[in-house]
């Protein structure tokens, strides 16, 4: 969505990125497939920091991929809090997995492989201060109502990918895309929060439950 250049001088002002996430970044390029699905420097550092923000004592994440945004949401974890990332992919839990463990933020992470639709109902007793979802775009609305009232008021939601490529704006017809507008016509017209759209990377939707 924004020019190389412009990105280069974003990523100066940013805060670096630590080891751990710059080796997940290159492995993750290097190794695995659909690479681009990783939230990368730029917007690991808006996760990081929008979670310094709330202070969580809990957060979900629907969508781990190779858990670089997992590590940077975990930074914004109070002392006991804990992050709960689900994904379908089992073919990738070993490597994710290595990645927690090498990780000082591991004793804050669990890790739940399977569909999340079903998987959600193994944490259903948890309340979230924070919630970011980057699966698979179709469910964005099913997951979006069925983690609602497990959102403490004030609390956020995150979902990504909201612009898909500038998809939304050309006026795109493919199933995704329609999938992504409609997704963003209901928040829009949600008066349970407040929303807006962050034009980072390929699109975030900022949305806080109203006290």
């Amino acid at each position: 969505m924004i020019s190389d250049e412009l990105q280069d001088l974003l990523l100066t002002y940013a805060e670096p990125e630590n080891e751990l996430l710059a080796h997940i970044d290159r492995e993750t390029h290097a190794k695995v497939l659909m690479p681009r699905m990783i939230s990368g420097h730029y917007q690991g550092r808006v996760l990081s920091l929008l979670s310094k923000l709330c202070q969580p004592e809990r957060i979900l994440e629907i969508g781990t991929f190779t858990g670089y945004a997992t590590l940077c949401l975990a930074e914004g974890l109070k002392e006991k809090g804990k992050i709960f990332t689900l994904d379908i992919n089992e073919e990738l839990e070993d490597r994710v997995r290595g990645y927690f463990e090498k990780s000082p933020l591991n004793t804050k992470i669990e890790y739940i492989i399977g569909d999340a639709r079903e998987t959600l109902k193994t944490i259903k007793d948890e309340q979230f201060d924070l919630v970011f979802i980057d699966a698979d775009k179709k469910n964005n609305g099913l997951y979006y109502d069925l983690v609602f009232n497990q959102v403490r008021p004030g609390g956020l939601i995150i979902v990504d990918n909201v612009l898909w490529s500038g998809k939304v704006l050309k006026g795109a017809q493919d199933t995704d895309t329609k999938n992504i507008r409609t997704f963003n016509d209901k928040i829009a017209a949600d008066t349970r929060v407040e929303k807006l759209i962050l034009p980072v990377r390929d699109g975030l939707f900022v949305i806080r439950k109203r006290l």
